[in-house]
Order: C-alpha cells, then structure tokens, then sequence
C-alpha cells in the first residue's frame, strides 16, 4: 500500500505531501486505497519549555489541543478512488450500513452528521436493498455539521434537501432528526444547537470523546467545495480557529446564502468516523493541494485540517483524483 507522509508545522498543520508515480499510477484503477498518518504532537512541539509561566502552558495546551491535537488525532487517514459516482454511491451505504449495525450494537443508537450539496445524493443505494429493510433506522439520531439560516422549506436548506431525497423515505423518528431553529437569528440558531447537542451528551445519545471532551458523534458524511471548505468553514476565515464552541455562527458566508452555522473543527475532529465524498473534476485542484504535492509551502485547506478519532476515509471519484 503505497503512504502519504505529513509533515505539519506547530499551528498551522501545513501538509507536505508526496506522492510517487507509483501511487499516481492507482488512481487508473477502479478503487485504490492510500493510507498515511498523522505526527504526534507535544507541547515542546509548540515551543512551550518547562519554566514558562502557568497561563502560558494553560494557553499553549489550549493551543495544541484545538489546533494541532484535533486536527491530528486520528491514526491513519485513507483514500480510495472509484471508477465513478455510482461507485463511489454503493460502496458509501455498505460502509454506513456496517457502521450503523456497529453501533447500534454497541451504544444502542447511531449517531450521523449529514451535509448539504451532492452528498445527500450519494446516500441513495441506503434507500435500496439489502440496507432499507435491515438497517435499524429507528436507532438513527441525525444532525447536520452546517446549516444555511433560512426557512426549512427554503430550496437553499441543506435541511430540505435532505428530507426531500433521503429522510422522507426511511423510517428514522421524528423526534431523533434535529434540524436547526429557523425561527431564530443566526448567533440563536446556532447556540440553540448547540444546547441541544450537550443536552443529548448529557443523556447519553451522543458519546462524549474522553481525549477532547467534545461530543463524539460516531459518524460524520461530509463533502468538500472546490476551494477545499468544508461544513461552513472556509479557507482564511477566523471560523477555522475556533477552539472553545462546539457550533458557531458566520455571518459573511462567501458563498451564499451568508448566515449560516457550522460545527466547528474540535466538534468535527472528535468523530469516531469520518468519510468526505468528493466528485467531479472541479474539485480536481482542491484534492490536489490535499493530498498531493500542491500543498506544499501553503496554508493548509480546511480539508486538511479535519480528522477524526477514529478513521477519516476519502471517498473520490477519478475526476476529483485526476491531478493526484
């Protein structure tokens, strides 16, 4: 299996990655499979010496935990490329089906954070057999990692576009899907969800991860933008620092609509189970800069700064890998 090798510096995680012909040579193939893993990270890595004052360590191990920490937390990341989005489709609902049946097993609930734009599309074989009538769709619990701060019959909800092609033809209770308060501005959406997410950790529904303290919701569905964002943090927005709230607002959204909330990167970082899905040539460049050599000497993609305690797997079509 051919390795990625990062190499991040103290803050900021830059990613220095390369790929040999021999790993370019893969994405020819109907799936190919890269793993690579992440550095540790210490406080003598963020230049924090023995003698330093108590508020600089308390600062400084806030500092490496939000940023570096989280984002590096998880063991291995992989990659596999597809033939096509259909692929890609079929296998994405065997791998939430089995991560549904494991923790259904396991906690008695599953946890899933959905996304907006093509992904939800990518979620239709879950509407199909074998995994409609075996799945446990009554132990489902459903959030979203952004949300648009619009009316949830409005066509721009991520919300609707979800119970429009997916949730309105499983089963899942009403009272387990949480959509946002739409009645609410922006900042209250957000501190709204995030109330709601501390109090399903304080009952249990949601797990709590016991190296962050953030909830740790078992499996994330994520999709990334051409300019490498993803739920609602973009590149070069202050969003991407935020280390103390579990949801946030952004009011200046450079792609529209502008209000919206997001979860923020120690929430995203704290799954247990990630997959990005990525499709589509225009993504070519992101992808590129990710997980190729075109990321070298540059700040880091919010792509690159996401993880999970667990696995963190890219989903990618041909198209989206063609310039690996």
């Amino acid at each position: 299996m051919a390795s990625l090798s990062l190499s991040s510096s103290p803050t900021f995680l830059r990613t220095r990655s390369t790929i040999s012909s021999s790993v370019r040579s893969l994405c020819g193939l109907p799936i190919s499979k890269l793993s690579f893993r992440s550095p540790d990270r210490s406080l003598a890595a963020l230049g924090v010496g023995k003698s330093d004052s108590p508020r600089r360590l308390q600062t400084s191990r806030a500092k490496a935990f939000s940023i570096a920490a989280m984002a590096a937390a998880t063991a291995e990341k992989k990659v596999e490329v597809f033939n096509t989005e259909e692929d890609i489709a079929v296998s994405l609902a065997k791998y939430t089906a089995d991560l549904s049946d494991k923790f259904c097993k396991e906690r008695g609930s599953f946890t899933v954070v959905l996304s907006g734009g093509s992904l939800i599309n990518s979620l239709r074989k879950l509407l199909e057999p074998p995994y409609k009538d075996s799945i446990d769709w009554s132990k489902w619990h459903v959030f979203w990692v952004d949300e648009r701060v619009v009316p949830k019959n409005h066509e721009d909800s991520n919300y609707k576009l979800a119970f429009d092609l997916f949730l309105s033809r499983v089963p899942i209770p009403p009272g387990n899907v949480y959509a946002i308060n739409d009645a609410l501005s922006a900042e209250g959406a957000a501190d709204d969800y995030e109330a709601c997410l501390k109090r399903l950790v304080s009952s249990g529904v949601i797990a709590k991860s016991k190296a962050s303290g953030f909830p740790k919701l078992d499996l994330q569905l994520l999709g990334m933008g051409p300019d490498g964002h993803i739920a609602s943090l973009f590149p070069g927005h202050p969003l991407c620092k935020e280390s103390t709230k579990w949801v946030t607002h952004i009011l200046d959204s450079p792609k529209p609509p502008p209000q919206r909330i997001t979860f923020t990167f120690p929430v995203i970082n704290s799954s247990a189970y990630i997959a990005l899905v990525v499709c589509e040539s225009d993504k070519a460049d992101a992808v590129h800069r990710a997980l190729g050599s075109g990321g070298n000497n540059k700040e880091p993609l919010p792509c690159q700064l996401a993880s999970a305690e667990g696995e963190f797997k890219w989903f990618l079509d041909k198209a989206a890998a063609s310039k690996l």
